[in-house]
């Protein structure tokens, strides 16, 4: 007679293959629980763009203290993206996956409970805290999934971060026209519950982690710098540009940032290691990213603007919040569909060539538009070609990251990586409102944005696009195995192709 076990020890091993079954799901099912995460917190970046004008009279507040709603979830983004990084190759990056999915629910609830300011603010900062998702998201992918489906798997991800936004615009958009504005905040909190209970539920817990002390001093150093940098880029155009608040800050933040790197090139253990942040594969991609990333914002910031201007004006198309934001939904699907383009691109050429290309096509997007503008179909083109490129473009970054440091450094180089691309929309932002401000026309009694001014936000995101492109091209090329390449992986002490540059 065979022997029985023990009733624990059955318990046990059947406990142990249900924590199995749920922790070890295929490729395909991790690749799409971290996608659509990041889809969703890319979707708290437009989520309130539809109700922006209403703002002051919805909280009953101010128009430059309801700015806060936008600006609050910007500078958490950038703040929390590196920091989440670190903490997940330090805790484990589920973990952090998990706290990240937590503070958007809450922040979505808090939006959704209240009328006034001050909560509404609280709330979106909380929502902007998820933003470490995507580049935690992006390391686990490289340590889960074999190294065969990590490019595509990647690309999708990365894609995500402009599929959310171009989805999010007329799905806001129609909530607003056809319910109360609080909708938008339980539709956020009910894809973040349904994002958590698939995290916490189907990813298993990454095995690469880096143990050690958490830099409080080089987050608290970050964050301040960040601050005062973004703030005035964001708030530049309502204190003036040469303001003594706008001024005072400028120079704080860069006083700031320049003591907390000389700190985190003598701590042991860094928030931030800047000894591989200045490889030169890190370093010009990350500088190449603020310049897609403003290239790609200018896109989000003025054509929504030129579709719904009065056609009184001799070039708007006077359409609706909602008809705006479903002439721009074909491009969040035009990212989506060529991020596997891209991760081909990669695996036979290289991330540095699917990131040249990503940055000519968005530049070509914009040329195109300067002669694409006096119809609706002709903005869904330009549309729909610059949201080509981003999302070639956004697909190779993290391949480039990842490909030139130590995998248990990758969620904080990707955090890095994505705070750069924070820094090019917050930048952009500020300089298209600016031009669009000042490159005006009277319409009645109010003065609107003259075409002209479009125009010149289309030239300097093509000036943005050729500098990214001769930053990518500074970017050497790695020598890597095939393996290596397909796996985003790389040695800790790549070796450049000299010559290629």
């Amino acid at each position: 007679m065979p022997v029985r076990a023990p009733r624990a020890q059955i318990r046990s091993r059947s406990s142990s293959l249900s924590d199995s079954s749920t922790r070890t799901p295929g490729p395909g099912a991790v690749t799409a629980v971290i996608a659509l995460s990041g889809v969703v917190v890319s979707l708290m970046q437009t989520l309130v763009v539809p109700i922006i004008p209403q703002l002051p009279h919805l909280l009953n507040a101010e128009p430059s203290d309801a700015s806060w709603v936008i600006t609050a979830t910007l500078l958490a983004a950038a703040v929390v993206t590196p920091i989440s990084g670190r903490l997940g190759d330090m805790f484990g990056k589920r973990k952090i996956l998990i706290a990240s999915l937590v503070a958007l629910v809450a922040g979505s609830v808090v939006c959704a409970l209240t009328d006034s300011l001050i909560p509404v603010i609280t709330g979106r900062v909380l929502q902007g805290l998820a933003t470490g998702v995507i580049p935690v998201g992006i390391s686990i992918l490289r340590d889960e999934l074999p190294a065969a489906r990590v490019g595509g798997a990647v690309s999708l991800v990365s894609a995500t971060l402009g599929v959310g936004g171009a989805i999010g615009l007329p799905v806001a958009a129609a909530i607003v026209q056809y319910a109360d504005w609080h909708v938008l905040f339980w539709l956020a909190a009910g894809l973040g519950l349904v994002c958590l209970a698939l995290v916490v539920f189907l990813l298993p817990e990454s095995p690469n982690q880096a143990p050690g002390r958490f830099d409080t001093p080089g987050a608290i150093g970050l964050a301040a710098g960040l601050v005062c940098l973004l703030l005035p880029v964001t708030k530049g155009g309502d204190w003036g540009w040469t303001s003594a608040t706008t001024l005072g800050l400028f120079a704080g933040g860069a006083v700031i940032l320049a003591l907390w790197a000389v700190y985190e090139t003598r701590v042991s253990q860094p928030l931030v290691d800047l000894r591989v942040t200045v490889r030169r594969p890190v370093l010009f991609t990350n500088l190449a990213s603020v310049l897609v990333g403003f290239a790609m914002y200018a896109m989000s910031l003025t054509l929504p603007q030129l579709l719904q201007s009065p056609e009184a004006t001799g070039y708007g198309l006077g359409q609706s919040t909602l008809a705006a934001g479903l002439a721009l939904a074909p491009g969040g699907l035009v990212m989506m569909a060529l991020s596997p383009v891209s991760a081909r691109i990669t695996a036979r050429h290289g991330a540095r060539t699917a990131l040249l290309i990503g940055v000519a096509v968005i530049g070509t997007g914009y040329g195109a538009g300067l002669f694409l503008m006096s119809q609706v179909w002709q903005i869904v083109i330009t549309s729909m070609i610059v949201s080509a490129g981003v999302g070639i473009a956004y697909a190779a970054m993290p391949a480039l990251i990842m490909g030139a440091v130590p995998v248990t450094e990758t969620a904080s180089a990707n955090g890095v990586n994505a705070l750069m691309r924070s820094i090019g929309t917050s930048t952009s932002s500020a300089v298209m409102a600016a031009i669009l401000a000042n490159m005006t026309m009277r319409l009645g009694p109010v003065e609107v944005p003259a075409e002209n001014g479009f125009r010149m936000t289309y030239v300097v995101a093509m000036l943005a696009t050729a500098v990214g492109l001769l930053l990518t091209l500074a970017i050497p090329r790695i020598q890597r195995s095939t393996a290596e390449q397909d796996a985003g992986t790389a040695p800790a002490r790549p070796r450049a192709v000299t010559g290629h540059h």
